[in-house]
């Protein structure tokens, strides 16, 4: 019988907020097949929130990582280097735009927030796989996490919805360059689950109802889901995947989906 296995296989799991996030179902489904997992959290409030999963998954290395400030990112990644010496599958899951600019419009969000929700929620990937190459020197995978309106309006997303699609011409880019290494970069494109990150979003319950309706699958994605799809593409199984959008949203992009409709205007 056929399985999944990952074991002797290390990697970084980035954006565990708590127990409901999608970073920790991929986390706990990449720890089941037998991986070792390098854990980071973003600053002391959330460490309390962390912890536990940490503990629990045996994660030898646990440190805070936010992007935003200097030298975390690379003391993650010397850590790793120091104690592992290589890097076989890393797992990015941050995005974050400031809340005035994320539930306003487009039109109206300001160079400072747009500059700040890209380097946080994109370029950071580009910075974790400049990092992650020269530990990935047998091969491996790089997996970020996406969403439908990067490819299509919806509303009440807004400034997230040009951030997400330089995320996955990103994820193109960065599969092209580093195939000569071995590297494979994939993004999975989410269907809406209640996140702690998708909380900032307007009339997310709204969204919620939608897609469940206008699914193929009529239901909610669960963070199980992506999970079980992360482990898939980390290991041998997804060998020959990369640059691809991987959408596990019950089919919904296939769908002309009916969004939670605009406030009317005067």
């Amino acid at each position: 019988m056929e399985s999944l296995d990952l074991s002797g296989r290390k990697g970084l799991i980035v954006g565990i907020a708590n127990d409901l996030s999608l970073a920790t179902a991929a986390a706990r489904r990449l720890r089941g097949a037998g991986a070792e997992l390098a854990i980071t959290y973003l600053n002391d409030k959330a460490k309390p929130f962390v912890a536990p999963i940490a503990s629990a998954l045996a994660a030898p290395i646990f440190l805070p990582c936010d992007v935003s400030v200097p030298g975390q990112l690379e003391a993650v990644f010397e850590a790793i280097r120091s104690q592992w010496g290589r890097l076989d599958f890393l797992f990015h899951s941050i995005a974050f735009a400031p809340k005035g600019d994320l539930q306003g419009r487009l039109t109206d969000c300001s160079a400072e927030g747009f500059a700040q929700a890209m380097l946080i929620s994109c370029h950071s990937l580009i910075r974790m796989c400049h990092l992650a190459e020269p530990l990935m020197d047998q091969g491996g995978s790089v997996i970020t996490l996406s969403y439908y309106g990067a490819e299509k309006v919806v509303d009440h997303y807004n400034l997230m919805g040009p951030v997400k699609a330089a995320l996955e011409s990103s994820v193109r880019y960065l599969a092209h360059e580093l195939g000569e290494k071995r590297i494979r970069v994939n993004a999975i494109s989410a269907g809406a689950v209640k996140t702690r990150a998708a909380s900032g979003i307007a009339h997310f319950d709204e969204l919620l109802d939608e897609s469940a309706k206008a699914a193929p699958l009529h239901r909610l994605v669960d963070p199980d889901d992506v999970g079980r799809v992360a482990l898939t593409l980390i290991s041998d199984y997804g060998a020959a995947l990369t640059g691809d959008v991987v959408y596990v949203d019950g089919g919904l992009h296939i769908e002309g989906m009916v969004l939670p409709s605009r406030p009317a205007r005067a």
